[in-house]
C-alpha cells in the first residue's frame, strides 16, 4: 500500500518542484543557506555532505561556497557503478571541481578519488527530500540510497551525522506514509522554515 501512494506522491511533489522558476529557484537557494547557517549542527559541523540539485530539487550550492570558504570539509554522493551493490559513498568535494554525470544525470565526483569518507564520520548530511511533513516523515526519490548508507542511524539515537532534510516549502505535505527502514530525520529546512523533528 505504502509503495503505490509514494508513486503517486512523487509524480505529484516532482512536478510542483519544476514548475518553479529560475528566479524562484535561485531565491529559495539563498534562503535556505540562511536557515542552514542558523543550525548550531552545521555552526559545529567540520565534515558536511550535500548534493548537486537536479530535478527542480532546491540547491545547497551557496552552503557549500560558504562552507568551503570558511574551511569544512564538503562531501557529495556518489553511486556505485556496480548494480548489484546498489550502494552510495561520499567523496571529497571543493568548490568548481569539475564533476562526471553519473546514470540519472546528476553531477558527482569523479572515479579518480581513493577513499571515500565513511558515513558514520560526517557530522551533519543535507539530503533531498521529495515530499515531507511536520512529524519529520521523509519521502525521496524512491532508490534507497540514503536509507542504505546511514541504516546505522536507526538503531543508535544521537549518534553522529546529523541528518537534515532539505526541500521547497511547496514539498510540504499533510502526512506521510513511513516504512521501517526509512531513516529517521534531525531537522527538515526550507526556504520558509526549520523544523525540528521530535523523536517518538
Amino acid at each position: 500500500m505504502n509503495s503505490a501512494i509514494k508513486s503517486k506522491l512523487r509524480l505529484d511533489l516532482r512536478a510542483r518542484r519544476k514548475s518553479l522558476s529560475r528566479q524562484q529557484q535561485t531565491v529559495a537557494a539563498s534562503q535556505l543557506m540562511r536557515r542552514l547557517i542558523q543550525l548550531p549542527a552545521f555552526r559545529s559541523a567540520r565534515h558536511l555532505a550535500a548534493y548537486i540539485a537536479s530535478d527542480g530539487e532546491i540547491s545547497p550550492a551557496p552552503l557549500l561556497r560558504y562552507a568551503g570558504l570558511i574551511k569544512k570539509h564538503c562531501y557529495l554522493p556518489r553511486i556505485s557503478k556496480a548494480a548489484a551493490t546498489n550502494s552510495m559513498g561520499f567523496y571529497c568535494y571543493r568548490h568548481r571541481q569539475p564533476l562526471r554525470q553519473n546514470q540519472y544525470g546528476i553531477g558527482e565526483p569523479s572515479g579518480l578519488q581513493r577513499q571515500a569518507q565513511a558515513a558514520n564520520k560526517l557530522d551533519i548530511v543535507l539530503l533531498p527530500l521529495t515530499g515531507f511533513d511536520k512529524t519529520g516523515r521523509r519521502l525521496g526519490m524512491g532508490g534507497g540510497y540514503y536509507d542504505r548508507a546511514f541504516a546505522f542511524k536507526r538503531d543508535i539515537t544521537g549518534r553522529k551525522p546529523i541528518m537534515v532534510g532539505i526541500a521547497h516549502h511547496c514539498q510540504e505535505v499533510n502526512s506521510l506514509p513511513r516504512d521501517h527502514w526509512d531513516i529517521p530525520l534531525d531537522y527538515i529546512v526550507t526556504d520558509r522554515q526549520i523544523i525540528k523533528v521530535k523523536r517518538r
